[in-house]
């Protein structure tokens, strides 16, 4: 099970069969034991899992990996956990590992909610992202989005003094919802008057390129814990 079904919640995740390709089921079986952690009901241990201490990124909801990946071997002092629960996405990021050597990276596949209450200290995390989560679009799956008042309070609880929040989507009435969830948490800050550029360490997708030259709007926020 990607989440405990006990815990009686909504989340902003369906679990779904996803197709496997050779080369994604050969990464997990090679790759899986070094790089995948099994979640546990316990505190992770970051310098063991990574074998060094180093600032730690939380990344939430990878996809296929692309951006990850890519911002891993951009900042090889800092290490990254990715959180997904879809196999053929984590499969896709180990793929990666192995084809460009990445090191500083681990991936854990379940409910990043239980894996933030139970494995993640308090004030250990340097940063977070959340690119492009599921919009939930229609009004009555609203309730399903992730960036929610609760759910910001916890990444504030594990976000160390000085930590940054960034998300990113491209719909813009969530844009809205996230620029109001955030702005109302008193623990963050707003590292712009309201919606941040672009970082530079965020690449372009595949799909936000093609967004764009249809007229598609991008919003990233960054805010930082005081």
């Amino acid at each position: 099970m990607l989440y405990d079904p006990t815990e009686h919640r909504i989340r902003s995740f369906v679990t779904r069969a996803g197709r496997l390709s050779t080369a994604q089921a050969r990464a997990l079986e090679e790759l899986g034991p070094k790089y995948l952690v099994e979640y546990k009901r316990e505190a992770l241990d970051l310098e063991a899992a990574f074998g060094r201490k180093a600032p730690v990124i939380l990344e939430i909801g990878f996809g296929m990996g692309d951006t990850t990946a890519h911002i891993a071997r951009l900042m090889p002092e800092k290490d990254f956990i990715g959180v997904e629960v879809h196999t053929p996405g984590v499969g896709s990021l180990l793929k990666q590992i192995g084809e460009q050597g990445i090191t500083n990276l681990r991936l854990i596949q379940h409910d990043v909610v239980e894996v933030l209450n139970h494995m993640i200290a308090d004030g250990s995390l340097a940063g977070v992202h959340v690119f492009f989560p599921d919009p939930w679009h229609k009004a009555r799956h609203n309730k399903r989005r992730l960036i929610q008042p609760p759910f910001v309070k916890v990444l504030c609880d594990k976000l160390a003094p000085g930590g940054y929040l960034h998300c990113a989507t491209d719909w813009e009435d969530y844009a809205v919802q996230m620029l109001d969830v955030l702005g109302n948490e008193p623990q963050l800050q707003n590292t712009a008057e309201g919606y941040a550029p672009q970082p530079a360490y965020r690449p372009l997708t595949k799909f936000e390129n093609r967004g764009l030259k249809l007229g598609h709007g991008v919003w990233d926020l960054v805010f930082t814990k005081k």
